[in-house]
């Protein structure tokens, strides 16, 4: 087919033009009916290009509806083509083969014929029996109905089956995402687990449908990084030890020190905005917490919405478990080191002491964060902490710095420190391209950035507490710490960051250990010139 976009087409075929493949495909969920399937919702994707393109269009149509229908209890798939009228071949341009498009992306029974899947709909006399495989791990109620959470393997055939015919959703909803390999080794596919979410229907509408209609879904994996011998902050009787397994055969999967890392999450958009994101996290990590092998959690590439549902499900559960209380900074300079007091330009400011470390150090370990997120909550906890005239005053209240009668200024001053140290190891390359006055001024506004992101999230904790109070003399609402409603978010595997997410400050991969970043901020004066500049 000839290379054209979607106005280049239009211009050289008037009149057949091209389709917005957004508005083109329909994603429908079914069960049986008292004659027929019936429809529980139908909804677009939000993306379309990892299969389409990149400007989502579909060339040599009008009318066109591709129709994607999947049973709601199993999943099985089917893909209908209809148009009211394709354009003809001429020379090398012609119509977009959409079912031989889709045939990578989805099974080779999906192309059955529309009235066959519906018989088999319709007629599957299994079906009213049929459990999600796995394990049920948590059963919840919202808003008056009853939902079930179930965690598999991946080596389960019925679970690779289940994924096989809904992955396509990660391509249609998850920015960036991509399809799990299930051709993969068993030693691969046995890193990772499903946890499915489903509702149990009180009420069925015929004798052959399914209790079970799908919610969302989670997919995760567990990978083994190197263990240094022993951390900064933790004394070394406490360090990790490490032996070598013995001969095969032997199940390292089980008995290895690993991370979880969660990498596809997905909540239909039928139903977002009731919680299901929240309960899911929050099964996710709870399932983490419990096992004696996992000892850290992560994600990978989280979008925005993904971030908020994670600080807020991380922040209230911290809180909840006196974590968050136990992380405070000083109320005076007494116990701080006099350098703090120094006006001298390039003096190292011990910033270590201004949190307990080897305390902090042992509470993410203990709540399984990575250090990036574990620091991003105590960096919101403190703040919190400030009256909001002190948040609000920006550096107009720092003129005295650590030497300012007022604690609330003081503790101010502190915490900008902190964060500032934070933005500019993240940072340091390209910062040191800046001369300094550039320097300090691009610091100084990714921490306002920084308190803007943290402001936003903190009044959204209030605003859903009040909400979630409301909620629950009716029924558990969402209500997770009393944050209420959260938004469900996805994250998605190799997830593409320049499509749409919001940076703040940059950040490197999760599972770095950035414990170390409050040992003292290094002397801004010998940075180097050359390079590139912070994005």
């Amino acid at each position: 087919m000839g290379s054209i976009t979607c106005d280049s087409y239009s211009s050289r075929v008037p009149g057949d033009g091209s389709m917005n493949a957004n508005e083109a495909v329909n994603i429908s969920f079914v069960q049986p009916g008292q004659s027929s399937p019936t429809t529980l919702s139908t909804f677009h994707p939000k993306f379309t290009y990892p299969i389409f393109g990149e400007e989502e269009c579909i060339f040599g149509y009008q009318g066109l509806e591709i129709n994607l229908r999947f049973a709601a209890h199993d999943l099985r798939p089917n893909v209908s083509v209809k148009y009211d009228k394709k354009f003809k071949t001429v020379n090398d341009t012609e119509a977009l083969d959409i079912e031989e498009t889709l045939k990578e992306w989805m099974p080779e029974a999906s192309f059955q014929d529309p009235a066959t899947y519906d018989a088999q709909i319709q007629g599957d006399a299994a079906a009213k029996d049929w459990k999600p495989p796995g394990e049920l791990i948590n059963s919840y109620t919202s808003r008056g109905r009853n939902f079930q959470i179930w965690s598999c393997e991946l080596t389960d055939p019925a679970a690779q089956q289940l994924i096989d015919r809904i992955q396509i959703l990660v391509s249609f909803f998850i920015e960036g995402g991509t399809p799990i390999p299930l051709d993969d080794q068993d030693w691969s596919l046995a890193r990772w687990k499903v946890f499915m979410v489903y509702e149990k229907l009180s009420t069925v509408p015929s004798p052959t449908t399914s209790s079970y209609s799908l919610v969302g879904y989670s997919t995760t994996y567990t990978f083994y990084p190197h263990l240094p011998p022993k951390h900064p902050h933790c004394p070394a009787e406490k360090a990790p030890t490490f032996t070598l397994p013995p001969s095969p055969p032997f199940s390292p999967f089980s008995t290895l020190p690993s991370r979880a890392r969660i990498s596809q999450f997905l909540i239909l958009p039928s139903h977002q905005s009731h919680s299901h994101g929240t309960h899911l996290y929050n099964t996710l990590v709870r399932t983490f917490l419990a096992s004696t092998t996992i000892h850290e959690i992560t994600v990978e590439d989280p979008n925005e919405a993904f971030d908020d549902l994670r600080d807020h499900c991380d922040h209230a559960r911290l809180t909840l478990n006196g974590t968050l209380s136990q992380i405070r900074l000083p109320p005076t300079t007494a116990a701080i080191d006099p350098k703090l007091f120094a006006r001298k330009r390039g003096v190292r400011v011990p910033t270590a002491q201004l949190l307990d470390l080897p305390r902090c150090h042992a509470l993410r370990l203990e709540n399984k964060l990575a250090p990036r997120q574990f620091w991003r909550l105590v960096e919101m906890h403190l703040l919190s902490t400030l009256p909001a005239s002190v948040r609000q005053s920006g550096t107009a209240r720092l003129t005295q710095k650590a030497r300012s009668k007022d604690e609330s200024d003081r503790k101010w001053y502190y915490w900008r420190l902190l964060v500032k140290q934070r933005i500019y190891r993240k940072n340091r390359d390209v910062l040191a391209q800046l001369e300094r006055g550039e320097r300090v001024e691009k610091v100084e506004e990714t921490v306002g950035e920084q308190v803007g992101d943290y402001e936003r999230l903190l009044r959204r904790m209030r605003v859903r507490g009040e909400e979630g109070e409301q909620r629950r003399d009716d029924d558990d609402g969402g209500v997770v710490g009393g944050l209420g409603i959260i938004p469900d978010g996805g994250a998605g595997v190799g997830r593409k960051r320049e499509r749409g997410k919001r940076k703040v400050v940059h950040d490197d991969d999760e599972e770095e250990d950035e414990d170390e970043e409050l040992e003292g901020t290094p002397e801004l004066k010998k940075v180097k010139k050359g390079g590139k500049r912070m994005a």
